[in-house]
């Protein structure tokens, strides 16, 4: 497994706008990310303060994400799940936005979710395995255990009926394993 990265590619601009080389696997490689991508998603997510996760798929369709907001902003979140990791059930937070143009690579064995800041936020993530439903898995966004401290706007939260039915992590039971590096809050 490897270790969450915040990642911040370089932006090159003129007075036409900018251009960024968002994704180099040999770039990638020096990092220490070696993943095999096969699948880009891209959500949009209407209103502010609307919470989508925390979400993961179980082995062995487990897949590790690189997540970049492409209009608006998300405050992006990562939990680690595996067992015998000494920061199990804590997690890491970044600001992902159009602006910025920052990516948040999140291995396998942790959860991920996010949540609006701006109206019409987008998103656009690539993964290492494909969409498998059987193995579709979450858990609880607001979990008291893990508390997770959201900015959340006053309207908010906006959920799918999906993500009111996670369970707190108290009642899961995790398949994946401590690989000997804890989580490191990201970088800003």
């Amino acid at each position: 497994m490897r270790s969450l990265k915040l990642i911040k590619p370089r932006r090159h601009g003129d007075e036409r706008g900018w251009l960024s080389e968002v994704y180099s696997e040999r770039t990638f490689a020096e990092f220490g990310i070696v993943d095999h991508f096969v699948q880009d998603n891209h959500s949009c997510s209407a209103a502010v303060g609307t919470v989508r996760g925390l979400h993961f798929q179980l082995l062995p369709h487990a897949q590790a994400k690189l997540v970049r907001c492409v209009r608006g902003a998300i405050w992006d979140v990562a939990v680690d799940l595996r067992q015998g990791s000494p920061t199990y059930g804590q997690y890491t937070s970044a600001e992902l936005t159009a602006e910025n143009g920052h990516q948040l690579y999140i291995p396998v064995g942790y959860a991920h979710g996010f949540v609006t800041l701006e109206p019409d936020t987008e998103i656009v993530y690539k993964v290492t395995s494909f969409y498998a439903p059987t193995h579709d898995a979450g858990i609880a966004w607001d979990d008291a255990d893990i508390a997770i401290e959201w900015p959340m706007s006053p309207g908010g939260p906006v959920l799918s009926i999906r993500d009111t039915k996670w369970p707190p992590l108290r009642h899961f039971r995790s398949p994946f394993v401590y690989d000997g590096r804890p989580l490191v809050p990201v970088a800003v």
